[in-house]
């Protein structure tokens, strides 16, 4: 079954994305959630005049999203928790705790786009993926310390 998103879905395509779905999937949740449409003729011709129309707002963001990365750079955050003496913290390290740091550093990054390739758990240095635009992604270092 083809769809065409409404909006971003983590792990299968972005807004106006045609993608292919197991038919499950796009009837029982995709559609009455209102993150899909079936992609009929008229639906992909209604999304490629949105798509024209929005061409000039995308590459703003796009730009936007350039900048703010460019701005980032190699930042390097450091999260204070509370460990154990063998090194593991209690807990783990979340996307809102680095979105708050780099909100307090004056990065406005939703705490959804935050992705780490593996779960902090203990203390050092991690990687985190800053998913700021379909097309624009940044690393940054995570420095996990004792309190």
């Amino acid at each position: 079954m083809e769809v065409i998103l409404k909006q971003d879905v983590q792990g299968l395509g972005y807004k106006n994305d045609t993608v292919k779905v197991k038919a499950g999937y796009g009837r029982n949740f995709l559609i009455p959630n209102g993150l899909a449409l079936i992609a009929n003729d008229s639906n992909k011709r209604q999304v490629a005049e949105n798509i024209r129309q929005m061409a000039h707002k995308a590459a703003k963001l796009k730009q936007d999203a350039e900048a703010l990365a460019a701005k980032i750079g190699d930042l390097t955050i450091e999260l204070k928790t509370k460990a154990g003496e063998s090194g593991k913290i209690f807990g783990a390290v979340t996307a809102v705790q680095v979105a708050e740091i780099l909100k307090g550093k004056g990065f406005d990054v939703d705490r959804k786009k935050v992705h780490f390739k593996e779960q902090p758990k203990q203390l050092g240095t991690y990687t985190a993926t800053l998913d700021l635009h379909k097309e624009v992604k940044h690393e940054i270092k995570v420095n996990v310390v004792a309190e």
